[in-house]
């Protein structure tokens, strides 16, 4: 008796609706290999969409449906790789290395690039097949929005989680980025981000920017002032008349693409309001444009955008905006190029410790100091005329300027600070983390500790006057970066002992 008890309580093991499996292949080809993962995306997002479908048409589905993310896996067993120069494009040491991927499509020449490298410098294969990480049914709609409003329309009578996979926080932490992963089953990570991490970024961009993914550039340009973006979209329209600057669409929120030659948009729907950060696309075929995102004040935006643009894998990232001078001899309009922070932040002291330095990255240094030079006509010794170098303090207090003056002043002096803000070391700090190079040029809109507030009157002929300039030398900026290779901008500076392989 009591055993028949015993079986009655056990619960019940549910059959599992699998979508069609993807044994490991061997490639030996890059492009092919990312076009089978292409394919294996597509067929298991396919059937999470198919099998939700008749969910909604009232069609009974008894079993647990799922199906998994794709994986590219590398096996080496050999410390040898080809080049020595590189900054990634090789795995730390013997072994098996993997890691899952989504939105091949979207990622299809980066991770040519990335297994092209893996492949030469280790001399093996690489295999494509299906990984044993479950695929979240909203990751198998691109924009997200299809899941819960269908679900709520078709009153569905049991929970979507009794059926399909769910978005699990556990599998999009950054521990992997953050230094801190141990894997549990001997296989170290090819990249950076999981695949459901990438996802949920990629969802929050489109909230967030009102921009979708594919829009993106890899040349990243922050600011806290509306002024900029409107500066960045005017500029955008005169390099598009121009049929030698290579640029070919311009892309504002709402998804609205202006086409070179264009008067008006092609495509997309405006926004009755702007989202939180709205991005601003300027378009080059191969992804090479410029992207201007508006994060607003404070480092919490920055950390949030960051957050989510680093699983794109940009080439850099800068910081244009506005600052408080903390040195009397400075002027307002004059530019801060930083070269060191201090971080007052507080939004990323569980992620990267305050103790861990943020190097200034020549190659950036050297393209943002030759680009206020080629702007202002200015250069060698009197360049410091217009131009700081040094460290910029980043608060997470808007109105520091009401704490205890002299024991600001001690400290801005003991750090031998030139400038404030609140978001620049914020977006080095993420890049640093996330191996995204990074670079700050702001500049000087008042000077509190000397008495210069900011004054309506006062900031109105300030931006007039300098955002133009300003802007322009961020751009400038952006195209020496450009002209560049990926190899030598990505500094081995932003590399650890044992790193993923993939840029």
């Amino acid at each position: 008796m009591s055993n028949s008890i015993s079986k009655n309580l056990q619960p019940e093991v549910r059959r599992v609706r699998l979508a069609p499996s993807h044994p490991l292949e061997v490639f030996t080809d890059a492009g092919k290999a990312v076009d089978r993962l292409i394919e294996i995306f597509e067929d298991n997002t396919a059937f999470l969409r198919s099998q939700f479908q008749n969910l909604l048409e009232g069609k009974e589905i008894t079993e647990r449906v799922r199906a998994y993310y794709p994986q590219v896996r590398i096996v080496t067993d050999s410390h040898i790789r080809l080049d020595s120069r590189l900054s990634y494009g090789f795995v730390s040491g013997p072994g098996t290395h993997a890691s899952t991927i989504t939105r091949p499509d979207l990622f299809r020449n980066y991770l040519c690039t990335q297994l092209s490298l893996l492949m030469k410098n280790h001399d093996v294969p690489i295999q494509v097949g299906d990984s044993e990480m479950p695929i979240p049914l909203h990751f198998a709609f691109y924009d997200g929005t299809h899941v819960e409003g269908g679900a709520a329309a078709a009153n569905l009578d049991r929970p979507l989680a009794d059926i399909f996979d769910l978005p699990d926080l556990t599998v999009m932490d950054d521990s992997i980025a953050n230094g801190t992963y141990e894997p549990s089953d001997g296989i170290m990570p090819l990249a950076s981000f999981t695949a459901p991490r990438v996802d949920y970024s990629l969802h929050r961009l489109q909230h967030y920017t009102a921009t979708a993914a594919e829009h993106f550039q890899n040349y990243v340009l922050f600011t806290n002032y509306q002024f900029y973006i409107d500066e960045f979209c005017r500029m955008s329209q005169e390099l598009l008349a121009n049929p030698d600057s290579g640029y070919e669409a311009f892309v504002s929120p709402g998804n609205l693409v202006t086409r070179a030659g264009d008067c008006e948009p092609c495509s997309g729907t405006e926004p009755a309001k702007l989202p939180q950060m709205p991005a601003y696309h300027l378009k080059r075929a191969d992804g090479s444009g410029i992207t201007m995102i508006n994060i607003g004040v404070g480092p919490s935006n920055a950390k949030t955008i960051t957050d989510h643009v680093a699983v794109l894998r940009p080439h850099v990232w800068l910081m244009l905006g506005h600052c408080a001078g903390l040195r009397n001899s400075q002027t307002l309009g004059d530019y801060v190029l930083a070269h060191g922070y201090v971080r007052d932040d507080n939004v990323l002291n569980q992620d990267l410790p305050v103790w861990v330095p943020i190097p200034p990255l020549a190659e950036v240094q050297v393209a943002l100091e030759d680009a206020v030079a080629e702007i202002t006509g200015i250069d060698g010794y009197d360049l410091k005329r217009v131009m700081r170098t040094g460290t910029v303090v980043s608060l997470d207090n808007r109105n520091w300027e009401l704490w205890d003056q002299p024991e600001l002043v001690k400290r801005f002096s003991q750090s031998r600070a030139i400038a404030l803000d609140m978001e620049s070391a914020t977006i080095a700090a993420n890049g640093f983390r996330f191996r995204v190079p990074y670079g700050t040029l702001l500049c000087i809109s008042d000077k509190p500790l000397h008495g210069e507030l900011k004054l309506p009157g006062m900031a109105t002929d300030f931006y007039k006057r300098q955002v133009a300039q300003h802007l322009e030398i961020g751009i400038r900026a952006m195209e020496k970066m450009r002209d560049m290779t990926a190899e030598r901008l990505h500094s081995r500076k932003l590399r650890s002992f044992a790193e993923t392989a993939f840029q």
